[in-house]
């Protein structure tokens, strides 16, 4: 049985001339190249524009973005894998020229350009809106957790250090007491023991005392900035929050946030950030039940914006669920609510802070012979209605979920798509850097540049994106070309006006018959 030979490593072959022809012309490196020198890198912010006047000069930054672009769109992060990629990576030959940055200079480059990077991310998104991948009409928000370079070990707050000074109290005293009838060599191993307990409970102080200076609720040593947030039910890790807006149409995010916080108080920055790049405020904002508070949605609401907020199921607050708060009926025009047996409740008008929000009150006197009261209420005497300043806003919502249930249901297909891309096919379900919250946004930059860029060349082929690039970047040159001869010619007004205002009268004339 023949097989198919491999060739005779000792046999001497013909190699192309150039490395230009070992790149395909539907290769994606060739829309990185052209995607990357489009990009005014000195306007995008990135630092070591120019050479510096001693010692070796800097790479470019334009090379740097390539190298990352090609290693996020080819799952590879890491800088030393990126070092080692080329050297023996004939595409990234092609793309940096045969450059090969130490892994240093590549990790430094990245840690020092988190709002250039969020700048070249807001590019993608550009070039999404110029092709017409972007509809702007129903945005879906979310939050995805990814793991820091922090252990849960690692990870500190109050409870966890009150719990670990208890029981280094607990073993010196027991040290102590045996130091007392110990001698000879077992004596001194008791005092080192005693002296590393004592070590730690400085260090467990030392941290206690750093909570309460700053704040601050939690403490990560290895990640100072990373918060141990809830995953699923219970389930925790140390992680950072990462917040995303998504275009129904082509599922292509146009905006994303790292935070350390939960979903609870993100969505009218998202949805303002939204308003901005979309350029209209018409659209159609879905959002799951994390995002649920009334201040959030009021907000979103007055920005002109339809939300589309999942409501939590309701907590059962009456002995029979059907005299539940969901049930009693407000009438906005007497603002007053109507119970399930029919009774009128009504408000003295005031309005009572509480820990939140404030609230009006609602009751009604008949409470107190209803023959269903002890269905309706525990209390002795009547049921009290409290109703927010912001529940209107919440009426609203679910009104719009009721009417059109059909568009909460794209919620997953919208917003779980790129999420799904990321953290299971690509395998970026954590950060790469870590000391700062400011580097995991660079890391996370990336991730969704290359999201966006993978999304962009499958919806419209790379032939067609390069034409797209090369035009774009001709007319931008056109653009800066004309702005410079308007400004020539207004200075060149500008002096024949002075000349004219300010020459002779016979002079003057022959001026003015020139013109």
């Amino acid at each position: 049985m023949s097989y198919i030979q491999g060739f005779n490593r000792k046999q001497a072959v013909l190699i192309p001339e150039t490395i230009e022809q070992l790149i395909a012309e539907n290769n994606p490196v060739r829309f990185i190249d052209a995607f990357v020198n489009s990009q005014d890198v000195v306007a995008l912010g990135f630092k070591d524009i120019r050479f510096n006047k001693n010692g070796r000069p800097p790479f470019h930054p334009k090379d740097l973005l390539k190298l990352y672009i090609y290693g996020y769109l080819n799952k590879i992060r890491s800088s030393r894998a990126l070092e080692k990629e080329c050297i023996r990576n004939v595409e990234l030959m092609w793309l940096i020229k045969g450059l090969v940055p130490d892994h240093n200079t590549i990790s430094n480059f990245r840690r020092d350009n988190p709002k250039s990077i969020k700048k070249v991310f807001r590019a993608t998104v550009n070039i999404a809106k110029n092709l017409d991948l972007i509809g702007g009409v129903l945005l879906a928000g979310d939050g995805t957790k990814l793991r820091a370079q922090n252990s849960k070990k690692n990870n500190y707050n109050q409870k966890k250090i009150d719990r670990h000074i208890a029981y280094i109290e607990t073993k010196l005293a027991q040290y102590c007491n045996a130091l007392e009838t110990a001698d000879g060599d077992k004596k001194k191993v008791i005092e080192t023991k005693i002296a590393k307990q004592n070590k730690h409970k400085k260090q467990y102080q030392a941290i206690e005392k750093q909570l309460k200076q700053t704040g601050e609720k939690q403490f990560s040593s290895s990640d100072p900035e990373a918060r141990q947030l809830v995953i699923r039910g219970v389930v925790t890790e140390v992680c950072y929050n990462v917040q995303s807006t998504v275009d129904h149409k082509h599922k292509i995010p146009i905006d994303y946030d790292l935070t350390n916080n939960n979903d609870k108080h993100a969505m009218t920055s998202m949805v303002e950030n939204a308003i901005e790049i979309v350029g209209n405020n018409t659209f159609d904002a879905v959002f799951d039940k994390g995002y649920y508070t009334a201040e959030q949605i009021h907000k979103s609401q007055k920005l002109g914006v339809t939300t589309h907020v999942c409501v939590p199921n309701p907590a059962s607050n009456a002995p029979d669920k059907a005299y539940n708060v969901s049930e009693f009926i407000y009438n906005k025009a007497q603002d007053t609510y109507c119970c399930p047996a029919g009774e009128t409740l009504k408000t003295n008008g005031n309005w009572y802070n509480k820990r939140v929000y404030r609230v009006k009150q609602y009751k009604t006197k008949n409470c107190k012979l209803c023959p269903v009261k002890n269905d309706c209420t525990k209390a002795k005497y009547q049921r009290i209605i409290e109703r927010h300043e912001f529940a209107e806003a919440l009426d609203i919502n679910k009104n719009n979920i009721s009417k059109n249930p059909e568009i909460y249901a794209q919620r997953q297909a919208i917003v779980e798509h790129p999420f799904g891309t990321m953290k299971r096919q690509w395998g970026f379900d954590h950060i790469m850097t870590k000391k700062t919250k400011e580097r995991a946004s660079a890391d996370v930059g990336f991730i969704f540049i290359a999201y966006n860029l993978k999304r962009i060349m499958n919806s419209i082929g790379i032939d067609r994106l390069i034409k797209h690039i090369i035009l774009f970047w001709l007319e931008i040159g056109i653009k800066k070309r004309l702005n410079k001869l308007l400004k020539s010619f207004e200075h060149l007004k500008k002096l024949t006006v002075y000349f004219i205002e300010n020459a002779s009268p016979k002079s003057t004339t022959k001026q003015i018959a020139y013109f």
